[in-house]
């Protein structure tokens, strides 16, 4: 996973069927940690492919998606409170 990065995703989506789209992306891509925030891994080839998934999607003028990358120093300083734990980098992933 030497040539992965772990990013943050979140999104504000208004039309429901948009955000069901988009939730169906990142589903394949990340875990959701909550309602609308994932965390993924991901090489430079599949933030491209994400981005270009999002992008057919997304209306520009209404919604929101950011890609937050977060260094291996900054993932290890997350605290979380209560439930949940940091993804875990996957062993193979397959795009």
């Amino acid at each position: 996973m030497e040539n992965h990065s772990f990013y943050l995703a979140a999104y504000d989506i208004s039309s429901n069927k948009r955000r069901a789209k988009i939730a169906k992306i990142m589903e394949s891509m990340g875990a959701r940690v909550q309602g609308s925030v994932f965390e993924i891994w991901l090489d430079d080839a599949a933030l491209q492919q994400l981005n270009k998934r999002c992008r057919r999607v997304i209306n520009e003028k209404e919604d929101s998606l950011r890609l937050y990358s977060i260094c291996a120093n900054c993932r290890q300083k997350i605290s979380i409170i209560g439930q949940g734990k940091t993804t875990t980098a996957p062993e193979l992933v397959i795009v």
